[in-house]
């Protein structure tokens, strides 16, 4: 007997994009939240794919890089009226999130920031963020850091990261080394060609780093700066970090307290938490700037649905290609971690008094490590801004 595949229901282009601007204004809790409720929406009650193609699905958008949920509303989005459906899935769930980041970004850049009455409340704030990226790293490490050479990958780039090296050094030698691991000569010689080249452009970076931080915030190196951290997150949003980073605090373009603020901002607003992207486009580069990074960060979710979608599947399921996914992955733990290491040195330089600062720290570990739930990053970032208030670290 013929097990006949479901299929969406007959939907004109603006039912279609009413449809996700919805799931995008209750957007909330993250990339598990929002796949849980997209999936108990189209799957289970509605019967737009059969649950076992939406897991394929989904195994997918997991080795991809991009946000996974914004990725599925664009591939489902295809599936009910082709590429124009995809795009304005896509459109819908991410619009709220940007809007209402716009609507904090300019709040923050001229209302907030630099006002002494509020920053211990944004102190308190930037150290829960601290917690919230470590729990992050934690997550991601146990999910992608499956054997001992995975780790060592991640060791590695992590070392690397801190001493300088440039970033996609370790995250095209990781991937090499973890497909040649078999023929361990070869893995040998491209470990030694990653040292010698880390060596080669040590000299030139920081010049070129002196030049990018004398540089305006313009609109195209925005746009890098957003497209790099697109096509570079794997793993979660949290793997965006390290690369809009360096391309706006690295360049001089806005502080650190100001960017974990914006991750702060991003954990507490119905959208992917790579919208932070925003956030520091405009505190950067004003709205031009927060557009720009905006459709760089998300060009990669909707070109690999939008580009691939017949031969996704497929593509995904060569052994080679994920090997080489799981190394680079590896890798991208490390530069993660290697960032919090340095936000965190750089927080810890601002805070006055050591012991309020390690008690909002612990406080926000613990509440990270042992409390689950959709609403739980926004009451941490409240509580911690209150804590900030009230202990003044």
């Amino acid at each position: 007997m013929t097990t006949v595949e479901p299929s969406p229901p007959q939907l004109s282009l603006l039912q279609l994009f009413l449809r996700f601007l919805r799931f995008g204004f209750l957007a909330f809790g993250g990339p598990v939240a929002q796949i849980a409720m997209v999936k108990q929406a189209l799957v289970e009650e509605e019967r737009w794919i059969s649950p076992a193609r939406f897991n394929r699905l989904l195994a997918v958008m997991q080795i991809l890089p991009g946000p996974e949920a914004h990725e599925l509303c664009v591939h489902l989005g295809m599936v009910a009226r082709g590429r124009i459906g995809g795009l304005l899935a896509g459109l819908g769930f991410m619009l709220p999130g940007f809007v209402l980041m716009l609507g904090a970004a300019w709040l923050y850049k001229d209302w907030i920031v630099g006002n002494p009455a509020m920053a211990p409340v944004f102190l308190g704030v930037q150290i829960a963020v601290l917690a919230i990226i470590l729990r992050a790293v934690q997550r991601i490490g146990t999910h992608i850091l499956e054997d001992r050479l995975l780790w060592l990958l991640a060791a590695a780039s992590l070392g690397a990261t801190l001493a300088g090296v440039p970033f996609w050094i370790p995250l095209i030698a990781a991937g090499l080394i973890y497909s040649f691991a078999a023929r361990p000569a070869v893995a040998a010689a491209v470990f030694v060609a990653a040292v010698v080249l880390a060596f080669l452009v040590s000299g030139v970076a920081p010049a070129a780093k002196a030049h990018a931080a004398a540089s305006e915030a313009g609109i195209l190196a925005l746009f890098i700066a957003g497209l790099k951290g697109g096509l570079l997150t794997f793993g979660g949003a949290y793997t965006a970090i390290p690369y809009v980073r360096t391309d706006t605090v690295g360049r001089g373009w806005l502080s650190d307290a100001s960017f974990l603020d914006g991750v702060a901002l991003a954990g507490m607003l119905p959208a992917p938490l790579v919208i932070f992207a925003t956030f520091a486009g405009y505190v950067a580069g004003g709205l031009p700037g927060a557009v720009a990074i905006t459709v760089g960060m998300f060009l990669p979710a909707f070109a690999f649905s939008m580009i691939f979608f017949e031969r996704l599947e497929a593509i995904v399921e060569n052994p080679a290609l994920h090997r080489a996914l799981a190394g680079v992955a590896a890798a991208v733990v490390g530069v993660i971690a290697a960032t919090l290491l340095q936000l965190g040195c750089v927080t810890a330089l601002r805070v006055s008094s050591p012991i309020a600062g390690i008690a909002i720290f612990a406080g926000a570990v613990a509440a990270v490590m042992l409390l689950k739930g959709k609403w739980v990053a926004p009451a941490l970032v409240i509580g911690a801004g209150v804590a900030g208030w009230l202990l003044n670290p």
